[in-house]
């Protein structure tokens, strides 16, 4: 058994550490590299900044993409926020929900249309019963039973 060279052994920061490791043979090391600043928000009781210094300090979060923008490269310009009055102050904000206020879902114009593979299962529906009765039937087996149930009427 020999000994380590002086300066050998120990931890070694990675250079070029992977934002995510892979699986197996394509692992690679995940800690060294940048990490967020510690953040330490106001308020709160005497002390507890502190005490989230230190915890953001022993196990620092990794760089996130972004920074300190929520939606980088889109413009936020032209939307209306939830202080400002409406740009459609007739239209309620349930206009286009199944519930409430305004037309339903038939105003986006949506009609579900079946597929072959439903209409398929639609003939298959008095077998598939029989199969959800049997005792000891899964609840999965039932719950799509009644999926197709709902898309039959």
């Amino acid at each position: 058994m020999t000994t380590p060279t002086e300066g050998r052994g120990g931890y070694r920061r990675p250079a070029n550490p992977a934002p995510v490791s892979g699986p197996g043979p394509l692992a690679r090391r995940t800690d060294g590299g940048p990490g967020q600043p510690v953040r330490t928000p106001t308020g709160g009781a005497y002390g507890e900044g502190v005490e989230l210094e230190r915890l953001q300090q022993a196990a620092p979060l990794a760089e996130s993409p972004g920074g300190e923008e929520m939606a980088p490269g889109v413009d936020l310009e032209g939307l209306t926020g939830f202080g400002e009055p409406s740009g459609e102050p007739g239209t309620p904000v349930t206009a286009g929900a199944e519930l409430g206020a305004g037309p339903g879902l038939e105003a986006l114009g949506l009609t579900p249309q079946q597929d072959a593979d439903m209409e398929t299962l639609i003939t298959y529906l008095p077998a598939l019963e029989r199969m959800a009765n049997v005792p000891g039937a899964s609840k999965a087996t039932r719950n799509l039973v009644r999926f197709i149930k709902s898309q039959a009427g």
